[in-house]
């Protein structure tokens, strides 16, 4: 699977057409034999890349008082409760909110407004937020959050999930699509899923991997 995989991410980059605008590179599993009709089939998870996946991380953070300085001056966007308040009259707004980033951090006292405000929007994107004491140091959070990454197969038997970018090094590429595939590999233990495997750029053809 490795040497299938570092062929594949060479021939991907090199048939990808050249873009005014660097091109991710994803991998995609199809699976089999997984009936997604019971929930705990389905996979809805984060993972860290060993080598983030090439691409800048959104992350809105909800949070007031110190929590809100810190995450200021990390270059967050921060969410009060006021805010909060004036979105859940908003629907659209909230679901505009939820689809601008990628990662959310709550202060652990206002997730019961989140839950109520958000809640629905967020636990149908695998967005709800990760979950922080006020006084809690914020760095390391989101160091992880920045090289994570959400799979969610929602009701069809397929993982696509970004692993690098066209200017990343190729065994970087490879190590993040590895840690992919190990995932799946470990949710469905002792079960032969795969069906196939492919790679892509954004604007790129499909190679198969096998």
């Amino acid at each position: 699977m490795l040497d299938a995989l570092k062929k594949a991410v060479k021939e991907a980059k090199k048939k990808g057409k050249p873009r005014n605008f660097t091109q991710s590179i994803d991998i995609v599993i199809n699976l089999k034999d997984v009936s997604f009709k019971d929930p705990k089939n389905k996979m809805r998870q984060e993972l860290v890349l060993p080598h983030g996946k090439g691409k800048d991380v959104k992350i809105g953070v909800f949070a007031e008082g110190d929590m809100a300085i810190r995450g200021k001056k990390l270059g967050l966007q921060i969410f009060s409760k006021k805010e909060l308040e004036s979105i859940s009259k908003d629907k659209r707004k909230a679901r505009k909110m939820a689809n601008a980033y990628d990662f959310f951090i709550a202060q652990a006292d206002m997730m019961p407004l989140i839950g109520k405000v958000l809640g629905p929007v967020l636990g149908r994107r695998n967005k709800m937020p990760v979950i922080v004491p006020p006084t809690a140091p914020l760095d390391p959070i989101v160091e992880k959050l920045k090289n994570s990454i959400r799979i969610n197969t929602r009701d069809t038997p397929i993982v696509q999930a970004i692993i690098g970018n066209e200017k990343m090094d190729d065994d970087k590429i490879v190590e993040n699509g590895m840690a992919v595939l190990n995932a799946v590999k470990r949710k469905y233990e002792g079960m032969n899923v795969l069906r196939s495997v492919y790679v892509k750029t954004t604007m790129g053809p499909t190679i198969k991997v096998i």
